[in-house]
């Protein structure tokens, strides 16, 4: 089967851009839940607004006849209040006023349509945005690993910025519609056949617009890697975390190189295109010029021969002219339409996918207080398309008020263990219990908020510090006396109370006035958002990397002081640390070593003490 990539190399075919137009009912109905008195109005406007054009043109016609008429009746008025006064020009004055009135309507109509437009467009953006954050805040973490799957997202990303210029066209469709059904009445009474003539003159531009707007829907489909390529180079090259590292191994010309290659060849794939659309375009509306032209010189010679008057020639030459356009407009929109609903189906297929880790249809309570424990029986895991198992025949018992220790070296599979313990993944093997049942019996909300993590990637938010804190658990984010706690617990109060704004004080670099902090200082506060949580289980995956070996310590003997009754694991790479642990497992490349006390895996002369023994003859 051919990758999505490979797939849209040559454009999506024709049935795939009419199956496309299926996103466009869920467009319509979300720009109608986004707000019922805005859409009504622009529909509304618009529809009014459509029937203006050819109402101001047939007043047109009327002036113009008028004045021919009163030029036949050969009078002659000494001035202009002379003729004012005769009566005579009432009819040719009135009209004209009504046209002035319809301009100053139609241009009051346009602005409050564009007003209203605008108004729900932004109400869209908003909506659209907030239900992508919800759902992929719903999806697997393994989803957020999957390449493919954050093309899609950026993709989907961009569909919220980028596709309420489809909600204008779709209404302004609408609004054409109804002028071109109004102009071709008036034509209908004339000359029928020129209706005709226009649309088949007009059919070969509508196929051409088409094809090219599919085929600039292939190219940004095959180049979304290219450019989530150029926005990471755009962001490493010109950011304040990555600027030490580009100054000190002067990498600015590296990045700049490498955009410059990749964007000169985007450049170059859509400079093609663009010139093939712009010549074949221009071929095929010409035969749209030539079908006006034959039927504007039918009208002219129908005049000449006395069977239309000169205000007709006007009135039928302008309602072709505006039919031709509005024609090619709507032939041409609804071409584009159906390409912009191809990019709707990158944002809709977004929301169609489904988590697979979710709680259950009748799910258990998480137990309170943990009696027994966790319990691991033949747990294995392999990340998707890895040919490695990271976890396998895992056998162990986390028990309820432990604190354990797990160690091993890089890639033992020491943070997957974690994660399948806070279920961010589920087993492919086995099961993993609490208190007897399987971890997929419980609600997973209720699982994790009795669950306290901090990576070793832990987010640094730019936010306030006591927001850093207080993102432990949101519903508390306003608990001043329970952040101050935390803070306290996790030796991180020092750090704020030096702040010049204490705890309102904004950390980090992005925004003004804000203050960054040193790697362990990042980290005391992160500690602190997990105490925040005041969870059941405590899981600390080697957060205090930064810290020097002192400040570990100190940090690791108050985590234990300070994890009585509640079940803890700690992950860290010196072993000084986690010999306090009440056990160690000893990992190694996804398997259980061994398991013990310091003292039991020191006697017994394995890898720990073979690495314990090579970390302490640093220190000597």
């Amino acid at each position: 089967m051919p990758s999505p990539r490979t797939a849209r190399a040559t454009g999506p075919n024709l049935r795939e851009r009419f199956d496309a137009m299926r996103n466009l009912a869920p467009f319509l109905r979300q720009i109608w839940q986004t707000s019922h008195t805005l859409t009504v109005a622009s529909l509304g406007l618009r529809v009014v607004r459509a029937l203006m054009p050819v109402v101001t043109l047939y007043i047109g016609k009327l002036i113009i006849d008028e004045a021919i008429r009163l030029v036949g009746l050969g009078l002659d008025f000494g001035s202009l209040g002379d003729a004012w006064r005769s009566g005579q020009l009432d009819t040719l004055l009135g009209l004209l006023a009504l046209e002035f009135a319809l301009a100053i309507v139609s241009d009051l109509l346009g602005r409050l349509v564009s007003y209203a437009d605008a108004l729900l467009s932004e109400l869209f953006t908003n909506a659209t945005s907030i239900r992508l954050m919800e759902h992929a805040a719903q999806l697997d973490l393994e989803d957020f690993e999957d390449p493919d799957l954050q093309d899609k997202l950026d993709r989907a990303r961009r569909q919220t910025m980028g596709r309420m210029n489809l909600m204008s066209q779709l209404f302004g469709q609408v609004q054409d519609a109804i002028t071109v059904v109004s102009f071709a009445a008036g034509l209908l009474v004339y000359a029928p056949w020129l209706i005709a003539l226009l649309a088949l003159a007009l059919v070969p531009a509508f196929i051409g617009e088409a094809h090219f707007n599919a085929l600039g829907y292939s190219l940004n489909f095959q180049w979304t890697p290219e450019r989530r390529q150029l926005e990471y180079l755009r962001q490493m090259g010109a950011s304040v975390e990555t600027a030490k590292e580009v100054k000190i191994f002067n990498l600015h010309r590296f990045l700049i190189d490498r955009y410059r290659t990749l964007a000169e060849k985007f450049f170059l794939a859509n400079r093609a295109l663009a010139r093939r659309r712009a010549f074949w375009g221009a071929l095929l509306a010409a035969l749209g010029t030539l079908g006006y032209y034959v039927a504007y010189g039918y009208i002219a010679w129908r005049t000449v021969r006395g069977d239309f008057s000169i205000g007709d020639l006007t009135f039928l030459a302008g309602s072709f002219l505006r039919l031709r356009q509005l024609l090619e407009g709507l032939l041409i929109g609804f071409s584009q339409v159906a390409g912009q609903a191809l990019y709707l189906d990158d944002l809709f297929s977004f929301f169609e996918i489904e988590p697979e880790i979710a709680s259950p249809a009748d799910p258990v309570p998480v137990p309170r207080p943990i009696t027994r424990g966790f319990v691991f029986e033949n747990v294995g895991f392999r990340y998707p398309d890895a040919e490695r198992w990271a976890v396998r025949h895992l056998d162990f018992e986390l028990r309820a008020g432990e604190v354990l220790a797990l160690v091993g070296e890089n890639g033992a599979g020491k943070t997957t263990l974690v994660k399948l313990l806070a279920r961010l993944y589920d087993p492919d093997e086995g099961r993993i219990l609490l208190d007897g049942r399987d971890l997929r019996e419980y609600d997973i909300d209720d699982l994790r908020a009795n669950i306290g993590v901090i990576f070793q990637d832990f987010v640094r938010y730019h936010l306030t510090a006591g927001e850093n804190i207080g993102v432990g658990r949101i519903e508390a984010m306003h608990d001043q006396g329970r952040i101050r706690a935390a803070a306290a617990r996790a030796m991180a109060d020092e750090v704020i109370e030096s702040l010049p704004r204490g705890y309102d004080q904004m950390v980090g670099r992005r925004f003004k006035n804000s203050v960054d902090l040193s790697g362990g200082q990042w980290q005391k506060i992160a500690i602190a958002r997990a105490y925040m949580r005041d969870a059941q289980v405590m899981i600390l995956d080697e957060p205090t990397a930064a810290l020097d070996a002192r400040s570990e310590f100190e940090v690791f003997q108050r985590f234990k002081e300070l994890s009585d009754n509640r079940t803890a694991v700690l992950i860290s790479h010196r072993f000084s640390s986690v010999r306090m642990a009440d056990r160690i497992l000893v990992l190694d490349e996804g398997r259980l070593e061994a398991s013990g006390t310091h003292e039991q895996l020191m006697a017994q002369g394995g890898r720990y003490a073979e690495l314990f023994e090579l970390q302490a003859a640093g220190y000597r």
